[in-house]
């Protein structure tokens, strides 16, 4: 057989760029852009008694929940009593993404898509519902248009529908609390590789009794607030929402005249599959170093880092030894939003992924609030109870998750040249 030679080959297309042009968020701090911003600078808190579900025969229950949330003014496709809760919130956060993106539907129905969605719960809430009505008053009382939103899947299914996209993958990424960053990285390498023209990535969940009994059992719930990095710490408060991002390529947002919020530079992933919840620490560390070599980023550069710090005992100083292990012993200040939302599962690194960004456009670093002493096996600089002001040009956003799926994700001050490698 006669070869060919190699400059006649095909050849595979350079890697594109891939910029955030949109951000949808609802949280217990705030929903939209300004308000979500404001909140995190202000160290605002999400902490409040519980009505979710009933709380009764626990000696304490606090958590980050949405009590101002109305999905009717952000649903406009579907019917949203159609949709369980954790799908309201990831179509209400994918709507404003869209729009804060400047990004006409019908642009994108004529576009090749991904929706990325994380989730640890999925539409657990709407599944205990049943269940209880059940147990209760026997199977005639379960409602079949309850029953129809329990699939998983709905938190990006239904993303897709609301924009009656057809040419889309959408996809439903269940590696737990680490899971936003899994999907802002399945984002990303579609986006790189050339394979979509838009992705909408993220995380979603609901608060419910399961996982919060799940952590209760386990002994992990803050009776009043969560205390990362604090000596004194006693564990998280759940908490939900929903964050998406637009992702496109920068020759995209360049050619429609977008506003570009940030770049993502890249991302690393690893399982260690160690311990059903105890986090490891080489692991970890190897998973950030995966990422700063993925997105060509040395330790130097980068200004903080976005720690998954749940304010229990195990993870913050797992994780911090971590970071003084790839860092060294003056790391960047390393800094936890669940602080002010609560561990929200699934969206938890998308919000905190939300929070980088908007950290690098708006000029701050987000404090650790409730914090008095800073526990000395932990060795940080956590940004005690008040913002820094500052000019953050790249972050590390850290997701950490049961069974040791963890995920970082890096992302910088977009620059025309792009950030030097």
């Amino acid at each position: 057989m006669e070869s060919r030679p190699s400059d006649s080959l095909p050849k595979a297309p350079a890697a594109q760029r891939v910029v955030i042009t949109g951000l949808g968020i609802i949280s217990s701090i705030g929903i939209g852009v300004d308000e979500f911003s404001s909140g995190l600078r202000a160290g605002l808190s999400g902490a409040k008694p519980i009505t979710a579900f009933d709380t009764e025969g626990f000696a304490h229950a606090k958590g980050c929940e949405i009590t101002d949330f109305d999905p009717k003014p952000l649903i406009r496709h579907l019917p949203p009593d159609s949709l369980g809760r954790a799908s309201q919130f990831s179509v209400a956060a994918a709507r404003m993404a869209v729009e804060d993106a400047g990004l006409d539907p019908a642009t994108l129905r004529a576009q090749r898509g991904l929706v990325s969605v994380g989730t640890t719960d999925g539409e657990s809430y709407d599944l205990e519902r049943l269940v209880g009505a059940e147990l209760a008053e026997g199977p005639a009382s379960m409602e079949p248009a309850v029953a129809a939103r329990l699939r998983a899947s709905r938190v990006s299914v239904s993303v897709a529908r609301e924009f009656e996209l057809a040419d889309v993958e959408a996809v439903t990424v269940p590696t737990a609390c680490a899971a936003g960053n899994y999907a802002i990285g399945n984002g990303f390498d579609a986006i790189r590789a050339g394979e979509v023209d838009f992705a909408l990535c993220g995380g979603a969940d609901a608060m419910c009794r399961k996982t919060f009994t799940a952590f209760y059992r386990l002994g992990t719930i803050a009776p009043e607030v969560c205390a990362p990095f604090d000596v004194d710490r006693s564990g998280i408060l759940t908490g939900e929402g929903a964050g998406i991002l637009v992702l496109e390529s920068l020759e995209s947002a360049l050619r429609r005249g977008a506003r570009i919020y940030a770049e993502v530079l890249g991302y690393g992933l690893n399982c260690d599959a160690h311990h059903p919840v105890a986090p490891h620490q080489e692991s970890v560390a190897d998973c950030m170093r995966l990422a700063l070599e993925d997105a060509g980023v040395k330790p130097s550069e980068v200004d903080f880092i976005s720690a998954h710090g749940t304010g229990t005992r195990a993870n913050d100083v797992t994780e911090a030894r971590a970071i003084r292990d790839v860092y060294g012993e003056s790391p960047p200040r390393t800094v936890s939003v669940k602080s002010m939302l609560g561990h929200t599962m699934g969206a938890a690194s998308a919000l905190a992924a939300i929070g980088c960004v908007l950290a690098i456009t708006r000029g701050f670093i987000p404090p650790t609030i409730n914090h008095r002493t800073t526990d000395p096996d932990c060795g940080i600089d956590c940004v005690p109870n008040e913002a820094v002001e500052a000019t953050p040009r790249i972050v590390q956003n850290n997701g950490l998750a049961f069974g040791g799926n963890n995920a970082v994700v890096m992302l910088s001050r977009y620059e025309d040249a792009g950030v030097a490698r």
